[in-house]
């Protein structure tokens, strides 16, 4: 099976790494487009995939298409390719963009919308996957292969995505968000900044892995780490005080926004 990247960035690459490392294909039923050239020469360079400069010899050549391109510039290139779009399935890593945009702009193809995000590119992604009405269980199946060489996958109803997107899509920004003001506070307070992110990684790191394999809710889990008068209850107090969760909150809402904003 023969599949195409249109659209070379950081995501396509993170899912070309995973699916190589983890036999879901070969470098030789790779072929990758991108509008800047340098991008086709490094994807060359470093998995020995084929690149080429128009989309729609992508498409002619191939069974399965990513379109891993922005969402603003989608509307072109459909239009470039929808010619070659019948029988082959198309999956869409853009956010905002509904399976409907995809299935009335190409004509005979079959559609899996995708939600993927950064951490793929070290096989830790989340990501999230819907099939529109024309998807064949065998395309289901191919792209949770996909996604599963990259980290965990589940599917979701589409009316969750824009969620999806803010929460899992976009998470990892806001998880570092948190991060950093803490290093930031840590150095404050005299330590290196650099012996702090030490410190704050593996401690974000051992806290998500004891979430998952405890099975514990995390409200349960700070009340394990929390004893009454100690340095993490005078943490939580804090927190508590402050408008810190309804900020969150609105974080994950506005990026919930900006996705729905998108199928414009």
């Amino acid at each position: 099976m023969k599949i195409g990247f249109i659209g070379a960035g950081k995501m396509a690459e993170a899912l070309v790494s995973g699916m190589l490392a983890k036999g879901v294909c070969r470098p030789c039923d790779v072929v990758v487009s991108d509008r800047d050239p340098g991008r086709c020469n490094v994807m060359r360079d470093t998995y020995a995939v084929a690149g080429v400069e128009d989309n729609r010899d992508v498409v002619r050549s191939c069974d399965v298409v990513v379109l891993a391109v922005k969402p603003q510039d989608l509307e072109g290139v459909l239009a470039s390719v929808a010619g070659e779009a019948a029988g082959r399935l198309f999956v869409s890593i853009a956010a905002g963009k509904p399976l409907s945009f995809f299935e009335s702009r190409l004509s005979g193809a079959r559609v899996v919308r995708v939600m993927p995000n950064l951490a793929c590119q070290v096989g830790q992604g989340m990501s999230v996957y819907c099939a529109g009405v024309a998807a064949t269980a065998s395309d289901v199946e191919w792209v949770r292969q996909m996604l599963a060489s990259c980290g965990q996958v589940v599917a979701q109803e589409e009316c969750m995505f824009d969620v999806v997107t803010a929460l899992s899509g976009s998470g990892p920004a806001f998880f570092a968000y948190v991060l950093k003001a803490f290093v930031e506070a840590a150095a404050g307070r005299g330590m290196a900044s650099e012996t702090a992110l030490v410190l704050g990684l593996q401690t974000m790191r051992g806290t998500s892995v004891a979430l998952q394999e405890g099975g514990q809710a995390p409200e349960s889990f700070i009340a394990s780490v929390a004893s009454k008068g100690g340095t993490t209850a005078a943490g939580l107090a804090v927190l508590d005080a402050s408008d810190v969760h309804a900020v969150l909150q609105s974080t994950l809402a506005a990026a919930a926004d900006r996705s729905a904003a998108l199928r414009a």
